[in-house]
């Protein structure tokens, strides 16, 4: 565990093509939120569920959420990040969206492991697509400092922000748990895929 380092799940979203909230989605007996909450919770000082206005009111856990300001409202994945800094701007964060059921807790261990003492952020790297993933990644307090310079000049781009500060790379072993579960017909899959290799 990293000193001063928090969680953030990210719920975030309309979810639009999934057609229903990817977070409270059941792959391992439990919502989403819940399961990606406690893989963090082995890593971090403190863990948060990040989530519009919408959401919070269907969380139970009051405790342990951080809803966007209004300030953040309608610019992407960028406002849990910025919400997260406002509310504890000296702590890292470590970030991980809903959207990826087959990231595990070994993938996290390497990526953590992985991190240089000199980085100002990392994330997952998605080779085939030769795309960061910005919320598979750990933000340095002072990188989180520059995103809100990035919202100022209304640039609300987590990708571009890691290309531009040419953020670590972190290319994980398996880079079919980088895929993003994003409509129904793909949810399906990924229960069953997850079901199967459970059963082995």
């Amino acid at each position: 565990m990293r000193n001063g380092l928090y969680g953030l799940v990210v719920c975030g979203g309309q979810s639009s093509r999934m057609g229903t909230d990817k977070s409270e989605i059941v792959y391992y007996q439990k919502p989403q939120r819940e399961h990606v909450s406690e893989m963090l919770e082995n890593f971090c000082e403190k863990v948060f569920i990040s989530c519009n206005g919408k959401q919070a009111s269907r969380i139970s856990n009051s405790n342990s959420l951080l809803t966007d300001l209004p300030e953040f409202s309608n610019i992407g994945p960028m406002a849990a990040l910025l919400t997260a800094n406002a509310v504890f701007p000296e702590n890292d964060f470590v970030v991980l969206a809903c959207d990826y059921p087959f990231i595990d807790i070994k993938d996290l261990e390497s990526f953590l492991q992985a991190i240089h003492k000199e980085s100002f952020a990392a994330a997952f790297y998605n080779e085939k697509h030769a795309v960061y993933e910005p919320l598979i990644a750990w933000y340095s307090k002072e990188a989180l400092h520059e995103i809100q310079h990035y919202f100022h000049n209304k640039q609300f781009s987590l990708q571009r922000f890691l290309k531009e500060t040419h953020a670590q790379q972190f290319k994980p072993v398996n880079d079919n748990n980088l895929k993003s579960v994003d409509t129904p017909e793909d949810a399906i899959n990924a229960k069953l895929i997850i079901s199967n290799k459970n059963n082995f």
